[in-house]
């Protein structure tokens, strides 16, 4: 029976905090507006209109959160394509070896499709993915399953097949909703996940084997 792996991207495969904490924070100073760096770690996982609403309050108009964040995400893929992208440790060995071993794997991210193009692209690890799917894909982000179900179902494996691998607690409840195994890897937060470690290398050989057992 086909079984698939569904993967976050920043944070889980790439370590791309710092770019996205640049670009946030030089879209929204010309505007008067100052995140603290907790908000920032708040928000990840989420789509761009929600972080918007919470953080423009009052001022929030949809104009303004779009405009807002496009510049945000103009200003991320500069940075990506100025100086590259570092997989995160275990990172790569994960992608080649399941896809060795037969598993489905698709991006499952809230980012935008053009920043997971780039960030794929310079991290040279597309032909490992059957499917990509971002924030245009889908209606509603995470912690709603959409994001997840959607990949899923592209990829033609049922959900009680999937693994879900993140690094927000947003990603791990969205993919708890959508009836998959979930891995939570995080060195900053314990994650409600069938598994939790601090590092993709830390995970044993057996690990995604395991938990569809």
């Amino acid at each position: 029976m086909s079984r698939a792996v569904l993967w976050d991207l920043d944070g889980t495969l790439v370590d791309s905090e710092r770019y996205h904490w640049e670009s946030w924070r030089d879209a929204l100073e010309p505007e008067g507006l100052r995140i603290t760096y907790d908000q920032f770690l708040a928000s990840f996982g989420k789509k761009n209109d929600p972080i918007m609403r919470e953080w423009l309050g009052g001022g929030y108009t949809s104009e303004r959160a779009v405009r807002l964040a496009d510049a945000k995400e103009a200003d991320y893929r500069r940075l990506v394509a100025a100086h590259g992208l570092t997989a995160l440790p275990g990172a790569r060995e994960w992608l080649a070896a399941l896809h060795a071993a037969g598993w489905k794997q698709a991006i499952v991210t809230s980012a935008p499709r053009a920043n997971a193009d780039v960030m794929l692209r310079a991290l040279d690890v597309s032909a490992l993915f059957e499917t990509v799917v971002t924030a245009e894909d889908v209606s509603h982000g995470k912690p709603d399953p959409e994001v997840f179900l959607t990949g899923a179902a592209r990829l033609g494996v049922p959900p009680s097949r999937c693994i879900v691998v993140e690094d927000a607690a947003a990603g791990i409840e969205g993919a708890r909703r959508a009836g998959m195994k979930r891995i939570g890897v995080s060195s900053r937060i314990t994650l409600a996940a069938d598994v939790a470690v601090g590092s993709l290398t830390d995970l044993t050989p057996d690990a995604f084997d395991r938990l569809l057992r």
